[in-house]
Order: structure tokens, then sequence, then C-alpha cells
């Protein structure tokens, strides 16, 4: 996002610091603060009721805000400690926001983030929402201040001009080279991606398949690079990027890999959606199927169904008199959904994008909805076409607040209230959050 610019002639600012107080949290992974002339810093790598010297990294005289870094900390928050990882900080890695915050203020910071959103844009306190403020942390992440949960099962490097793999600086294309991710789940971390020469690729995507011991390497090589002949430290499947048509094309080993959730397997093709957390799957089919309470019978539709997960899991509960539609946008991912659900008569999984195959179905009335979007949202649209069928209940899956929101307030005029929010830190030390809201008929409550 470029920042607004007035008619007047402008100058960059960046390089210039500013010694600031810190005020809230913002969404991005930033926290606000203020010039001694009033012009707003969103300022990373600093905590509320904080002093610090903020340099700017991004913006002009005359803008609305600037970005910033907090390079000097003057009056610490409590809430600080010292960022577990040594390629975070200004200026370093961009793929961690909050590496200098507690755990536990990590997630008081992100609830606060859902809070505001929630406000400003659905016009919904957390009490409307059945929401009580919690975060909560996926199950095995609770650790104590210093210690990292590797969590993340599917990493893209990027590669720098020497070869080296490493990860994108925040809102750049440099790449900050690393021996090693903390936060990489131990699956990836085995394979030492960060240990070989990848001369010639543009990007390298690391997978360990947490219902599995499947592992997947997918290169994308730069134009006219011939893909690298690297042993790795263990057995793993290579995909490559095509240049010419961007599709994914085996050069050995299976063209998928293998996940569990809700006591089914998953076929997810290279480059595939998965939850990257490897708890995350699971934890959000139980908060799913907790807020709908399938029954015997009922008429279900998942959009954005990706693979079939949340499909998966209502085909199991609404039995053999249910039925259940799944949507989805991406071939793979339906070749994909098909497949994992082809022992279910009842299931029909159709291509193509939600707001123009949903009308087209003919579907006047539902039991059941589970949506979950990109991060974009579902949009005012698709919302008013749900709102009509009447469902008994609508799980709508977030993996951003502001989306989430926006959508809500859209229910909320198409005559559905939330019933209950529940929030979970799915990406421990970055600004990222996923949120489980089910809604219902706004006169059921009333």
């Amino acid at each position: 996002m470029q920042a607004e610019q007035n008619t007047s002639p402008a100058g960059s600012l960046v390089g210039e610091e500013y010694e600031v107080e810190v005020g809230p949290v913002a969404h991005g992974g930033h926290c606000v603060a203020r010039t001694a002339e009033g012009q707003v810093l969103f300022v990373r790598h600093a905590l509320p009721g904080e002093r610090v010297v903020a340099r700017v990294t991004e913006g002009e005289e005359g803008a609305r805000f600037l970005r910033a870094d907090a390079v000097e900390i003057l009056d610490a928050s409590k809430d600080r400690i010292e960022a577990p990882c040594p390629f975070a900080g200004p200026g370093r890695c961009g793929g961690c926001d909050w590496q200098h915050a507690k755990p536990g203020a990590q997630r008081r910071l992100k609830g606060e983030v859902v809070a505001e959103q929630l406000k400003r844009l659905a016009g919904l306190t957390p009490e409307e929402a059945g929401w009580d403020g919690t975060v909560m942390p996926a199950e095995g992440d609770k650790l104590p201040a210093g210690e990292v949960p590797a969590w993340r099962t599917r990493v893209q490097y990027a590669v720098d001009a020497d070869g080296n793999a490493g990860l994108r600086r925040h809102r750049s294309h440099e790449v900050e080279p690393i021996d090693h991710c903390m936060i990489a789940a131990p699956g990836v971390s085995e394979l030492g991606v960060e240990k070989h020469d990848w001369a010639g690729m543009e990007s390298v995507e690391a997978i360990a398949a947490s219902g599995s011991q499947d592992r997947q390497v997918i290169l994308t090589p730069r134009p006219g690079a011939r893909l690298p002949l690297v042993e790795l430290d263990r057995p793993v499947s290579v995909m490559r990027v095509g240049e010419k048509d961007g599709g994914v094309h085996r050069v050995h080993g299976r063209p998928f890999v293998r996940e569990r959730a809700d006591g089914r397997t998953y076929r997810v093709g290279s480059g595939g959606f998965w939850q990257v957390h490897p708890k995350a799957a699971d934890t959000l089919v139980t908060a799913v199927m907790q807020g709908l309470l399938p029954r015997k019978g009922d008429m279900a539709l998942d959009l954005y169904c990706g693979v079939g997960l949340f499909a998966g899991a209502l085909a199991d509960r609404v039995g053999d008199t249910g039925a259940v539609l799944g949507i989805e946008s991406g071939k793979r991912a339906v070749e994909d959904a098909r497949h994992n659900l082809a022992g279910f008569d009842r299931v029909r999984i159709e291509q193509g994008k939600v707001e123009a195959v949903l009308p087209r179905t003919g579907i006047s009335e539902v039991d059941l909805v589970v949506l979950d979007p990109p991060r974009a949202g579902a949009g005012r649209k698709t919302v008013e076409h749900l709102a009509s069928l009447g469902a008994r209940r609508i799980a709508y899956v977030a993996c951003d607040p502001a989306a989430l929101a926006r959508d809500l307030g859209y229910f909320r005029s198409g005559g559905y209230r939330v019933r209950m929010l529940r929030v979970f830190d799915l990406f421990p030390m970055t600004h990222h959050v996923e949120c489980v809201a089910i809604l219902e008929p706004a006169a059921k409550g009333s």
C-alpha cells in the first residue's frame, strides 16, 4: 500500500529518526505512534507503551502515514524479550513480527487487533460476537518466553544472486540469507535447504507433511536456468514450476503429500493449500463442527473447499441421507478433493469461483454452510447470496480479521448474527491469526 500524498512538493523521509511514544497495536504487525508534528508512524519492532527511536523505512513529506522501525529502545515494555532468532530485527527477515514479545503478550496483541477490527468494520464488541477476548495457542505451542515453537510445515525460501537460500526482508524483494529458520517444523529443517547452493533458482519451497513422512521441494528456476544437482539430507520428491505455463511438473517422487485431519487422510498436490501449522487442520475442524452441530440428513455447503477438509468432516457427520457440495476454483485442488472424498456418494465438488458457481447450482436453501475464503474475504455479493439460503448455522473460517469483520457486517445486514467467535494463534511469532465465527439467523437469538 502506497502512502497517500498531498499536492505540495514532497521529499523522501527514509532514514529520518524520531523519538516517539508508542501507542496501540495495529493490524499488520506494527504499532501506531505520532511524530511531534502529528504525523502517523506505523512502527515495527516496538510494543505499546514503549519510548523508542523510530527510523523511517518508507514514506514522504505530506504522506498520510510513514512506516518505521524501532532502532533504539529508550523505555522498554515489561512484555519485551530479546528476540530468540538471530535474523530478526530492523532491516532483517520479515517473516516474524513479534519475536521481541513474550508469547502471552503476542496473543494479547492479536486479540486487541481482532477486537479493534470487529468494532471498526462490523460494529461489534467482543461480547456481541460471543467472544471472551482469548486467543488460544495451538496444542504444544504454550512455551516459556524465549522458546520458539517450530510449527511451519511449509517454508518458501527466496534465493539471492549468489545461490543462497533465505527469506525476504519486510516489504522488500531483498533476501536475508539464513542458516536456520527457528519456526520451521523439524521435517523442513531436516531437508537442510539453507546449506545448499541454489544458483539459478528464484525460490525453493520446502514442505514437510504433518500427516505422513512425505517431504517435497518445489523449485522455481530463473528464466533459462537448469535445475541444480542437489543431494538433500533425506529422501524427498522434487517438483519444478514451469517457465512457460507456471504449472508444477514432477522431477522425481510423488506429485503430492499426504496429510491427516479428523481421522482421514488427504492428498494435497504440489503447491496446493493445506494449513501450515501441524495442529491447525484438526483445531479448525473441531471448532467448525462444534459450532455447526451437523445432523444426519443435513444439506451442507463447503465454499472455497480446497482439497476437501471441511467437506470430508461434514460428510462423515451428515451421513448417507445428507449431502455436501464443495466449490473450489483451483483445478488441482478440485482433483484432489474428488479423490479424497471419492468414498462419499453424496458429496459433489464443483470447480470455479464461488460467486459464479453458487448461483448456477440452483440451490435455494441449505442447512449448513462452511466458508474459508482467501485473505480478501468473501465479499458483499457472496455474503448476500449465502444469507438468502436460510442456513441454520454458518461457519466462517478467516485468516484475516479485517476481511472477517467486513463480511460479518454484510451478514448482519442480511439477517445473521454472530453466535460465537473463537480465535487461534496458529501462526506464532507473526501477526497472523485464525478465526472461526459461527453465525445463525438473528431472529433465533432475539
